[in-house]
């Protein structure tokens, strides 16, 4: 086998094997199973069609994040130009159903958060919980300094705490 056969395969298998990761930051940070999928596909085609700019290291999923961030970043723009409309088959969705465990709840209540953060904070947020990635790998993927990143989460855990800490709890009362 050729120096160059075995590089790619290695380049496809660090590939696959970042995939579980990807597909799981793409559904926190968009909150829909169909649209993270394509944001999986569209970065994993992007990274294979430039995968000769990869400049080889550590880790290949730092570079794949910023691919995938880029990408979400291009989306983003290209959605906020077009009008909003929503598909007629999610109009009835979670209409009276209340949660009926504590921790949806708590979940529930998070989600709320994090998507009341400022863009570039929720990002970092998953980045570092959700996927465990270094600082300095949000940093690269991201395209910014480390100090960035840094500020960045640790105004966002201020704010998470505050808004998790100023909603009261469901109130329940007892039915007989």
């Amino acid at each position: 086998m050729a120096v160059g056969a075995g590089r790619s395969l290695d380049f496809l298998t660090d590939l696959e094997s970042c995939i579980p990761s990807l597909r799981r930051y793409a559904r926190a940070l968009l909150r829909d199973g169909d649209r993270a999928d394509d944001l999986v596909q569209d970065c994993l085609e992007r990274a294979l069609s430039r995968r000769h700019l990869w400049r080889g290291g550590p880790s290949l999923r730092p570079w794949l994040f910023k691919i995938m961030h880029n990408v979400f970043a291009n989306q983003a723009r290209a959605r906020a130009s077009r009008p909003r409309g929503q598909p007629i088959d999610q109009l009835g969705e979670g209409v009276g159903v209340p949660a009926d465990q504590g921790h949806r709840l708590a979940l529930a209540e998070m989600a709320r958060a994090l998507a009341s953060l400022p863009e570039e904070q929720r990002r970092t947020v998953l980045l570092v919980a959700l996927e465990g990635l270094s600082y300095q790998e949000v940093a690269e993927a991201m395209d910014v300094p480390i100090g960035t990143v840094m500020s960045r989460l640790s105004r966002a855990r201020e704010r998470l705490r505050a808004l998790t800490a100023a909603e009261p709890g469901p109130s329940l009362r007892r039915v007989k």
